[in-house]
């Protein structure tokens, strides 16, 4: 969607814009070297800073233009450079989230379930001749405030039979039960048993009924019934039979899938704040959604310092080599850590707010995110990584 070109070591370039206002931030960094000239030229298909030392240029999208003569706001930042804002023209400039990952599931059609990290096949070739979304979770007041008699559905859970998928905020709900399938016999009180006959994932009595993938031992989901599996859909991906699995890299799949999960539910439900949560209910990060229509470009997208800055986490690794384009669109999100007892009151106020709706996920998959939106906060600008008293992000879409 665009590049940045640089000769010698020039200053950083950031570009926040906005679809909805038509509007843009433009960052420059202060050149390593210090105090020194430079030229700053704004043309309406890209930005380019010339220093002593070296030229960095920006060039937009195709469909993105920028309006020179709308520069304002200037201001100089002792330690990190100028900002100034400007206007944007754009045929559309839209976050918002596409099935880039087949995660839709086509009813009618043979599909496979793979376990996101390590490709393993979960499910085989199942037709799913339903794929039906639950109701929101208030369903059984509702139907008790509509119905002139008892509710008929009092105390059952909606539950997928054969051949159906219902899908959920965050999980597949998935009948295991079809021809080819049958239990096999238990092998004693503290022994892992297998729940379909290819063996691919297991369930381990003493773990809460999770579902862990046989491979490479991450959790996929529970079982919710003897028939039936939740599956998380930061963990599976579902694809076409006929279709080869590709390898989609962690970081960059489940910023994906969160951005995909906050953007349906503000515009379903008009909720913009969330907390994410264990499956036991232990809440790791409170996330706010700002907007989810940026695009961003940055001229530091393959710089050493990134590159040195997560050496030590391959989670973030792969997201540079998976995607080394400088622009990208985003969903910007603030956020606050709550693990190790962090804003512990702030937590508990949010989870009694019937206005704050809570994303359940796997506990490994919860910091994997609280370390994406760390990096990615990280990345910004020193006087662009707080509002208030939230920290800002950005998910890629």
């Amino acid at each position: 969607m665009g590049a940045a070109g640089a000769a010698g070591a020039g200053p950083r370039l950031l570009l926040e814009l906005r679809g909805g206002r038509r509007g843009a931030l433009l960052a420059v960094g202060e050149p390593e070297e210090g105090p020194t000239c430079v030229d700053i030229s704004v043309t309406p298909a890209s930005v380019q800073v010339k220093t002593s030392e070296g030229c960095t240029e920006l060039r937009l999208p195709a469909e993105v233009r920028l309006d020179p003569s709308s520069c304002r706001g200037l201001q100089f930042l002792p330690g990190e450079g100028l900002h100034l804002r400007l206007q944007a023209q754009a045929a559309e400039i839209s976050a918002k989230p596409t099935s880039v990952f087949n995660q839709n599931v086509p009813a009618q059609e043979c599909c496979t379930f793979y376990c996101q990290s390590c490709g393993e096949v979960i499910i085989r070739d199942r037709k799913l001749l339903r794929v039906l979304p639950l109701p929101s979770e208030d369903w059984g007041a509702l139907v008790g405030e509509w119905c002139c008699h008892p509710d008929p559905f009092a105390n059952k859970p909606l539950l997928p039979q054969a051949n159906d998928c219902f899908t959920g905020d965050s999980f597949f709900l998935v009948n295991l039960k079809s021809d080819s399938w049958q239990p096999r016999p238990e092998l004693g009180p503290a022994e892992t048993h297998s729940l379909d006959a290819e063996d691919h994932f297991k369930l381990n009595p003493k773990a809460n009924t999770k579902v862990i993938c046989k491979r490479c031992k991450v959790m996929l989901g529970e079982m919710v019934s003897s028939e039936t599996a939740k599956f998380y859909m930061t963990e599976i991906i579902i694809q076409p039979s006929e279709s080869a699995f590709s390898v989609i890299p962690r970081s960059q799949f489940v910023q994906s899938v969160i951005a995909r999960c906050l953007v349906e539910l503000s515009s379903a439900r008009s909720t913009f704040r969330f907390t994410i949560q264990d499956p036991e209910g232990k809440v790791y990060i409170l996330l706010w959604l700002l907007n989810s229509d940026s695009l961003v470009i940055d001229s530091l997208r393959s710089s050493r310092r990134i590159q040195r800055s997560i050496q030590k986490f391959p989670l973030l690794e792969d997201q540079l080599q998976a995607d080394p384009s400088s622009s990208w669109n985003a969903v910007k999100v603030l956020y606050v850590p709550c693990i190790k007892s962090r804003n512990e009151e702030l937590a508990s106020s949010w989870e009694n707010d019937i206005s704050v709706h809570s994303l359940t996920l796997p506990s490994a998959t919860c910091l994997e995110l609280l370390l994406i939106l760390s990096r990615s906060n990280s990345a910004l600008p020193s006087s662009l990584r707080f509002m208030n008293s939230f920290q800002v992000a950005y998910l890629k879409v």
